[in-house]
């Protein structure tokens, strides 16, 4: 199948636009930042920084996707909802997309403005799908290989893992609109790292064309996981260069929208990508024309 035009809140993606999505944590104990956004003023300088360096959909999560403390979702509602709120109004095109996967969380944040639900955790809770539909918004439906949220993998066995993962997201992606949600409005993702060991998620990235072939828009989630730190061999803050080197890979077999903690490099290896498929232009071309 084609792909076709991707609408998020106010925006519209081409088939051949790289879409950027920036984290933004609202929790004191994320793996990769630490907690640096958790407080109100310095997440929203990582709002309008993501921004200016090339990011249109900003992703909100009020809890760790690891085990850690217990985060109700009163707790989580608290965390998130007031910060989508204050982010629509200074970001009024902007598509604000919220990581979770408690429907109550959903109905919460769609009621101040989000434009996505981000649901990581495979639809675990189905009464998410429902929060979509009812409020038009978007939906990204994972593959978490049955894992329970918030639980990390253990001797996590497939036949066959990328039949697993069109079986599972193309399932709910389906299920998701014949709820109502907007068919343009679907992603699906393959959930690297998310019930899956380091030769998974390498493998879904090497057939990631069989599910960009589907027609669903991908959206993949990469940035300075576990299965980058495994192949290098490298701590978190250590595996940017392995993460831009996926995002590379995936980009030229067709994946869209790339959720990550580094804007403005990833935003160079996209438009590098793209230029080198011939959907963009190069910035300037005065090489031997001058």
């Amino acid at each position: 199948m084609s792909q076709g035009t991707l609408r998020l809140g106010r925006r519209e993606f081409a088939a051949h636009e790289p879409v950027i999505m920036a984290i933004v944590n609202r929790t004191p104990d994320s793996f990769y930042d630490q907690g640096a956004t958790f407080r109100d003023e310095p997440a929203l300088a990582r709002v309008e920084q993501a921004v200016a360096e090339g990011a249109a959909i900003i992703d909100i999560g009020g809890v760790k996707a690891g085990p850690g403390d217990e985060v109700s979702a009163a707790e989580e509602a608290r965390r998130t909802v007031g910060f989508v709120a204050e982010v629509r109004r200074r970001f009024p095109d902007v598509v604000i997309s919220v990581d979770t996967w408690r429907h109550e969380v959903g109905e919460a944040v769609c009621e101040v403005g989000a434009d996505l639900l981000n649901d990581a955790w495979g639809g675990v809770d189905p009464k998410l799908a429902e929060v979509a539909a009812r409020y038009g918004v978007g939906l990204v439906c994972t593959h978490a290989g049955g894992a329970e949220p918030r639980t990390r993998p253990h001797r996590v066995t497939y036949d066959d893992v990328m039949a697993d993962i069109l079986q599972v997201t193309v399932g709910l992606a389906e299920r998701a609109v014949g709820l109502g949600v907007p068919r343009e409005s679907v992603l699906i993702d393959p959930g690297h790292d998310f019930g899956k060991n380091t030769r998974h998620s390498l493998e879904a990235t090497r057939r990631l064309g069989e599910m960009v072939e589907t027609g669903w828009p991908v959206l993949v989630s990469l940035s300075n996981k576990d299965f980058v730190g495994e192949t290098l061999d490298r701590p978190v803050k250590e595996r940017l260069t392995g993460t831009l080197a996926t995002t590379a890979v995936s980009a030229w077999l067709g994946a869209r929208v790339y959720r990550v903690h580094e804007v403005a490099e990833t935003r160079q290896v996209l438009d590098m990508v793209s230029t080198i498929a011939g959907h963009r232009a190069p910035a300037v071309a005065r090489r031997g024309l001058a």
